[in-house]
């Protein structure tokens, strides 16, 4: 049984830690480097950070920003916002990334997982999915969760596995920032019908919904972002909780 991950994600727009509500109305959240030390002396798993206007303003993740948070991290560090080759993947990793996550570009170019997957080892590869229920279906939602596509999450995620992911960051979108708990139901559908690793992102606001996502799905891993940006939980505490909960932690 793997042990479960907690991972606090670093929204990126302008240099700066930003968070909102369903992918709008964004706040300043605190210095990106700053948070990261933070994060690293918690004892977070692992640490995300998502670029989340690159690709809306058609540009590359910041690699400086990338070089001066991975100097402070030993942890597992994964990046994304506007990787779209191999020649990006290769400047965040020798910036210092351990993985990199790809959205929008994977689902313009399936192709591309397989190609980074063959270029670093699939362990490197994470597809990020941002899902949102359309109409009863789940609809999978590109740029920066802007634009809906024709591809349902469940199967997306499964082709995204074939092709060479070694893990999934499925957000939902309906849950991101409202601090109403991880969409129990579409983690659970995409966690049983793939056999790569799944984080569970959106809605996390209490040690409860923690504790739901780890019984109730077979996420490995769970992504929250306000309630650590803004000392509402602490990572300690949290993983004290879970044990108690017989949920296995790092």
């Amino acid at each position: 049984m793997l042990k479960k991950r907690i991972i606090p994600c670093l929204d990126i727009k302008d240099g700066c830690t930003v968070k909102g509500i369903n992918f709008e109305d964004l706040k300043n959240a605190g210095n990106p480097v700053e948070l990261a030390k933070k994060y690293e002396k918690e004892g977070a798993d692992e640490l995300v950070f998502l670029d989340i206007t690159a690709t809306l303003e058609d540009r590359k993740t910041f690699v400086e920003l990338v070089r001066d948070i991975a100097k402070e991290l030993s942890i597992p560090f994964t990046v994304g916002g506007g990787i779209s080759s191999i020649e990006d993947v290769r400047k965040l990793l020798e910036a210092g990334a351990d993985k990199i996550s790809i959205n929008s570009s994977a689902v313009k170019n399936p192709n591309l997982i397989s190609e980074l997957a063959n270029e670093f080892g699939s362990q490197c590869i994470v597809v990020a999915i941002d899902t949102r229920l359309v109409e009863e279906a789940d609809v999978v939602h590109i740029n920066g969760g802007r634009k809906a596509t024709e591809l349902t999450t469940v199967e997306w995620a499964k082709q995204a596995e074939k092709l060479g992911a070694g893990e999934i960051l499925l957000t939902s979108m309906d849950g991101d920032g409202t601090k109403n708990g991880f969409d129990l139901r579409i983690t659970k559908l995409v966690s049983e019908n793939i056999g790569i690793p799944v984080i569970a992102s959106g809605g996390a606001g209490g040690v409860n919904d923690f504790v739901e996502v780890f019984h109730e799905t077979r996420a490995t891993g769970a992504l929250a972002a306000s309630i650590f940006h803004f000392n509402e939980i602490g990572i300690q505490d949290l993983k004290k909780q879970l044990k108690t909960q017989k949920i296995e932690v790092r």
